[in-house]
């Protein structure tokens, strides 16, 4: 029983504590909670700026990726003006190269045997058919001289002939004038 006595006035006092310190306990309870939510809040903050700094560490490294990126990109465009430089003279070289050949195979078609050949038959057979047309020519000058020839002569006769009644007349006319 005692220890049941005991145990009430330990009951007792813990309330008659409680009841003093309550409003303490309270107080304590309520600044706790308003401390964890603190707490959370900046637990919350440093999650949000820990995120932060991860996505611009990230982004950081993303942008050295870019900037190394372009730096070789830089790098390989100069390589290839260089080389497109290179390629240039390259190609200027060999156009020379292209127009000399060029020259040259000009002067050698010049020269060649099947196409001089083909020439001299073509100039041949114009040739021939020129002479053949020349012949002709010299044919119909030749007849056309001597139809002129013979015409001359007959416009000669006619003239005689012409100039003999002529005189004929003018002696008739003179004979008649001199009877009238």
């Amino acid at each position: 029983m005692l220890t049941a006595n005991r145990l009430e006035k330990i009951m007792e006092l813990e309330q008659e504590l409680r009841a003093e310190y309550q409003q303490q306990l309270d107080d304590k309870q309520a600044a706790l909670d308003a401390a964890l939510a603190e707490k959370a809040e900046l637990q919350a903050t440093l999650d949000k700026q820990l995120e932060t700094i991860q996505e611009l560490t990230g982004k950081a490294s993303d942008t050295q990726k870019v900037e190394q990126r372009n730096r070789e990109l830089h790098n390989r465009a100069d390589n290839l003006q260089g080389e497109i430089a290179e390629l240039k003279q390259r190609l200027k070289a060999l156009q020379k190269d292209l127009n000399a050949v060029r020259e040259e195979n000009k002067a050698l078609n010049q020269f060649d045997p099947a196409r001089m050949k083909k020439n001299l038959d073509a100039s041949k057979k114009k040739l021939a058919e020129k002479q053949k047309d020349n012949e002709s020519l010299q044919k119909a000058l030749k007849e056309s001289r001597k139809a002129q020839a013979a015409l001359e002569r007959r416009v000669q006769e006619l003239e005689a002939l012409g100039a003999e009644s002529g005189s004929s007349e003018s002696q008739d006319q003179e004979s008649a004038d001199q009877a009238a």
